[in-house]
């Protein structure tokens, strides 16, 4: 019984199929071609594992938890796979497959493969190793493309690591592996080079478009668990993705090719074959003929022979002249097609056998043009009141004595019986092959099982030998504890000496905040001070032993300490340091100073705040600098005086100050876009980087010159510019101030003319 007619047969289950879809929609995952008996015993085996009693239940876990996704596809997609597994098929493919791809393509030609269901890695790697023994490693890295393909993410993670452990290499032949991999620490990694030429993606069979001009496709054990009529879809993408003499490389259990008229076996038992062109060809040869005798009775007889063979053939045969026309038929034609003598001379194309069962004029002028033979397998021909029949019709040309082809030959032969025996024959052969898969199936995942088996056993001689060390180490507790007298009492030193350290540590502490020019005040959970470094008594006046467990916020010193009563709490409460405050205050000599005052929190080892480090400077003088920098920047920003900043790079404007804007008549939004250069039109940019070159080197400090500014509304007028670089300014800025001189050539000019009126 067939795939098809069992399923047919089982009723779906609606929350199996539920489960499938919504596999399918949240991961891109398509069970559906997948044999239902394999599926369902799979998924039921992890839900026992989960704990799942029902398609539904297990539905819920997948949406609950989708790590869940990880154990059931670990569970589906059985990775079973080895290094050269199939050892004997392995060898044809290396003594008898490679050679000959290899010998049908010159030096330079790549050589492309494809591993479908490559699982961890071990087959395309194996590949790798075959091809690299043929080709030399150089031409392999030169030549080769390998890809190799899998549902599964987590197995194509770890073929791209390639990273194995020692039994994961035991069938790798020892030359072998000593070539091509690197041994680190307890593990096995394919060498980086060839691995290069391994491209790793996942892909499905199914759905995902084939991979083309493939010389060698390996697709090992993977179309047993497919249904028959997914395997019908795969087959054909198999082979469009191999060349015209590609080779296809099975696992043992698969049997689907030995039906198949797409391959033709190259080695049956190690399941290789060969792609078959989709057209097969026939070469052209002569017709059998009786040489005629001069006299008419040999004519005669010949002439009565062949009709005699002819009318009494069980194939019906017609036959077209090469003007369309029906020129003979013979007594079967007669019969089952329903041709008489007067359809003897008609124009074929208005005869109904031209259409049915099969359209034929077009396939006739196919075999007029290309000469090929034509056949057309098992075409369905009712002839009621009877059953329909299946013909096979086969199309070809008659040639003469001078090798010419002179008329077209249709051969109708009645094939039902064949077309029935070989419909039960697939039927049983399919029937064969999913017995076979099943077994295959269920032998790899008692392959699963036997390994799951022995690394429990390994974990238990593991446990086993951890039960034998603690034995061991509870013999030698009784030796520790004899020597653990001998260790209090050297505990005891320590002690005494860490206790020597402690107050060396302290004192070393204190000598630290006395050394600081800052002041640091350590205050304990209830704002007491702890610890009042030298600068405190040198700022307030007030010795270390005056402040000591006093409460801080009533110490009457020249900063105001209330004020800070909020920020305090703060610290306690949230742990964590707050923003610096700045706050006048008068030292012990009456002088104003303003100080920066950091509050942060002590920190134990616990992490939890117990109490506040205050630290204050003086920065008295950098706020008078920071103020002094800030009135410069506002006087030079109003003056009229027109000042440009401009990126040393590009001369592009960064910043101008007012009177730049009000002379130029441009806002600062517009200037940004432009370069100096652009509002200066006797001067090309070209002219001004020659200009500025010495300065940006170096070589001068200043540059000055003359030239005319284009203003937005005064229109050209005569400037003065003068030109600094601050090249070590982040980041370096370029300088520019400019004088107007149209007043001082207005008065050069009107000398001028006194000097000449005198």
């Amino acid at each position: 019984m067939s795939g098809k007619e069992a399923s047919a047969k089982d009723p779906a289950d609606p929350e199996f199929e539920a489960l499938i879809r919504y596999i399918q929609e949240s991961r891109g995952l398509d069970f559906r071609g997948y044999k239902r008996t394999s599926l369902q015993r799979r998924i039921r085996r992890r839900m026992e594992e989960a704990g799942c009693e029902d398609f539904a239940a297990y539905h819920g876990l997948l949406e609950a938890d989708p790590q869940e996704f990880i154990h059931l596809l670990n569970t589906v997609l059985i990775n079973v796979t080895s290094f050269f597994r199939d050892t004997e098929s392995w060898d044809v493919l290396r003594k008898d497959v490679v050679p000959q791809i290899l010998a049908q393509r010159s030096d330079r030609d790549p050589i492309r493969i494809w591993s479908a269901g490559c699982a961890s890695g071990e087959e395309p790697y194996s590949l790798a190793m075959l091809l690299a023994e043929a080709l030399g490693k150089d031409a392999f890295i030169n030549r080769v493309k390998i890809y190799a393909t899998d549902l599964d993410d987590a197995a194509l993670n770890t073929a791209r690591h390639a990273i194995y452990s020692p039994r994961d290499v035991e069938s790798v032949p020892p030359a072998l592996l000593e070539r091509y991999f690197e041994r680190t620490n307890n593990h096995y990694v394919f060498q980086r080079e060839l691995r290069k030429c391994v491209i790793f993606g996942r892909h499905n069979l199914v759905t995902d478009a084939p991979i083309s001009r493939i010389d060698l496709l390996v697709c090992r054990n993977l179309l047993i668990y497919l249904e028959s009529d997914t395997q019908n879809i795969v087959l054909p993408r198999l082979h469009y993705a191999l060349t015209s003499d590609g080779v296809l490389f099975l696992g043992k259990a698969e049997t689907q090719l030995a039906r198949s008229k797409m391959f033709e076996p190259v080695n049956l038992k190690s399941r290789i074959f060969r792609k078959v062109p989709q057209e097969w060809r026939r070469s052209l040869g002569g017709s059998l003929t009786i040489a005629p005798e001069n006299n008419n009775h040999r004519q005669s007889f010949q002439s009565r022979l062949m009709e005699g063979i002819v009318d009494s053939s069980a194939t019906a045969y017609l036959s077209v002249n090469g003007d369309g026309i029906l020129v003979f038929a013979n007594a079967m034609a007669r019969r089952l097609l329903d041709v008489g003598e007067i359809d003897i001379g008609r124009p074929f194309q208005d005869l109904s056998i031209s259409y049915r069962p099969a359209e034929l004029r077009s396939r006739i002028e196919e075999v007029q043009k290309t000469g090929r033979v034509v056949r057309i397998e098992h075409q369905e021909f009712a002839r009621p009141p009877g059953e329909p029949m299946r013909l096979t019709i086969e199309i070809s040309l008659l040639y003469g004595r001078d090798g010419k082809p002179f008329a077209t030959l249709l051969g109708f032969t009645d094939t039902s019986r064949h077309f029935q025996v070989q419909q039960e024959l697939e039927a049983a052969q399919e029937s064969l092959e999913t017995t076979i898969e099943e077994l295959q199936s269920s032998n790899e995942e008692l392959e699963t099982t036997n390994e799951e088996l022995q690394s429990t056993n390994e974990e238990l001689e593991t446990t086993n030998e951890e039960l034998q060390s603690t034995n061991e180490e509870l013999e030698t507790m009784n030796e520790e504890l004899r020597s653990a007298n001998e260790e209090l009492e050297v505990a005891n030193e320590e002690l005494r000496r860490q206790g020597e350290e402690s107050g060396e540590f302290r004192r070393y502490s204190e000598s630290v905040l006395r050394s600081m020019d800052v002041g640091i005040i350590v205050l304990d959970q209830d704002l007491r001070v702890r610890s009042w470094n030298r600068w405190g008594e040198n700022m307030w006046g007030l010795r270390a032993e005056e402040v000591q467990d006093e409460e801080f916020l009533d110490l009457d010193i020249g900063l105001p300490v209330h004020r800070l009563r909020l920020d305090l709490e703060r610290v306690l409460h949230s742990e964590a340091p707050q923003t610096p405050v700045m706050l006048n205050a008068v030292d012990r000599r009456g002088r104003a100073v303003t100080c920066r005052v950091r509050l942060s929190p002590l920190l134990y080892e616990a992490r939890e705040a117990r109490g506040v480090v205050l630290i204050i400077e003086d920065v008295t003088e950098q706020t008078r600098t920071e103020a002094f920098a800030g009135y410069l920047g506002r006087v030079i920003g109003e003056s009229l005086n027109e000042v440009y900043f401009l990126d040393p790079s590009s001369f592009r404007f960064l910043l101008v100050n007012r009177g730049a804007e009000t002379k130029l008549g441009y806002k600062l939004e517009h200037l940004k876009r432009l370069a100096v250069h652009d509002l200066m039109p006797e001067v090309p940019a070209e002219r001004f980087r020659a200009l500025v070159a010495p300065l940006l080197s170096g070589d001068k400090e200043e540059v000055v010159f003359e030239t005319v500014m284009q203003g937005n509304q005064r229109g050209p007028h005569p400037v003065e510019v003068c030109l600094q670089h601050f090249g070590g300014e982040q980041p370096p800025i370029l300088v520019a101030i400019v004088h107007d001189t149209t007043e001082r050539q207005r008065l050069g000019a009107d000398g001028g003319e006194t000097a000449e009126a005198g």
